[in-house]
């Protein structure tokens, strides 16, 4: 009888595993940087990834079972934005806060990410890939080579592709002529929230900015929500969102295209 229960709870704990393994995993795409230079480099601030626009997103994938890779470009660990600590951006979910900063010290893939030429050599195995925001991105995503290699190839392959708020800005990154998203309708940080960040929050203007501008020069159906309010779109295998308080749309979405990419 003992050995009948073990043989039982060892085929429940397959089943489970099983299943986990079944809904494939999604590459986040993360910014190593921390510094960003405003009022034409004369100024610096503290800067990296929006803390709540990657771990609501992680939370929400792997409570259905997705599993996540890490990337930065060289491998380095991604860094938090101070800014997203405030709890203003825990509103909804305060709850998360202490649990996303412990998850940034404690999890080994968090703090050992992958670089972006290995996550491009091994794309195959990725059914999803998600790029959180923060202004760090617009220091060294935006710039990097690999970024429009990713983007293109995901798109390609009608994967599910989920950039938020700042990192809609990083389509521009592929030129018109071969970029696959023009005609997408898309969202992200939109101009009277840049113009707030800028004047109240950073005090100070970056080099890189006016991302709904460059999205529409481009070719991109750029829509938006109220400023501060949760927004997220979804056009076919693309979900863009636009600020840290549109985490529930955005899983939303982004879940209907992995679910219906089963």
């Amino acid at each position: 009888m003992k050995n009948k229960k073990i043989i039982i709870l060892l085929l429940h704990l397959f089943i489970s595993i099983s299943v986990f393994a079944q809904n494939g995993k999604v590459l986040f795409v993360m910014s190593e940087a921390d510094t960003l230079l405003l009022k034409q480099g004369k100024k610096k601030r503290q800067t990296g990834v929006f803390l709540n626009e990657y771990y609501q997103a992680y939370k929400a994938l792997t409570a259905k079972g997705y599993v996540i890779d890490f990337a930065t470009p060289t491998g380095k660990k991604a860094t938090i934005d101070q800014e997203s600590l405030d709890d203003d951006y825990w509103k909804e979910t305060p709850e998360l806060k202490q649990e996303a900063i412990d998850f940034c010290s404690q999890n080994s893939s968090f703090s050992n990410p992958i670089i972006l030429e290995k996550a491009i050599q091994q794309k195959e195995e990725y059914i999803g890939l998600v790029i959180p925001g923060g202004q760090g991105l617009m220091v060294d995503l935006i710039y990097n080579k690999n970024i429009p290699l990713l983007l293109k190839s995901f798109a390609l392959d009608k994967k599910a592709i989920g950039l938020i708020c700042h990192a809609p800005g990083l389509i521009t990154t592929i030129p018109k002529e071969e970029n696959p998203f023009v005609g997408y309708k898309v969202n992200s940080v939109t101009p009277f929230e840049e113009f707030y960040i800028e004047r109240f929050i950073m005090k100070g203007k970056p080099q890189n900015r006016k991302i709904a501008k460059q999205l529409k020069e481009l070719g991109i159906k750029y829509e938006k929500g109220g400023p501060g309010k949760s927004f997220a779109i979804r056009d076919r295998n693309l979900v863009s969102s636009q600020n840290p308080y549109s985490g529930n749309e955005f899983n939303k979405l982004f879940l209907e295209v992995l679910e219906e990419m089963k």
